[in-house]
């Protein structure tokens, strides 16, 4: 079993990598459940982590940071 170590915005966890076969490192990862399900660009990811800030900014910064 393939598996990678991801970074969450400073917390690090091991996650499948068995759907992602192309995955390299320094590639952003959508990860759902312990498993990347699909390799993203940079942009992509961007867009992602902006939309996170704006539900935290929402929920009045109690959301986990990016």
């Amino acid at each position: 079993m393939r598996t990678g170590r991801v970074d969450f915005g400073g917390v690090t966890k091991i996650v499948n990598l068995a759907y992602v076969p192309e995955a390299a490192i320094g590639d952003h990862v959508l990860v759902h459940v312990g498993f990347a399900i699909s390799v993203i660009d940079e942009a992509e990811a961007d867009r992602i982590f902006h939309h996170l800030q704006e539900i935290d900014d929402l929920a009045g910064g109690e959301a986990a940071a990016p």
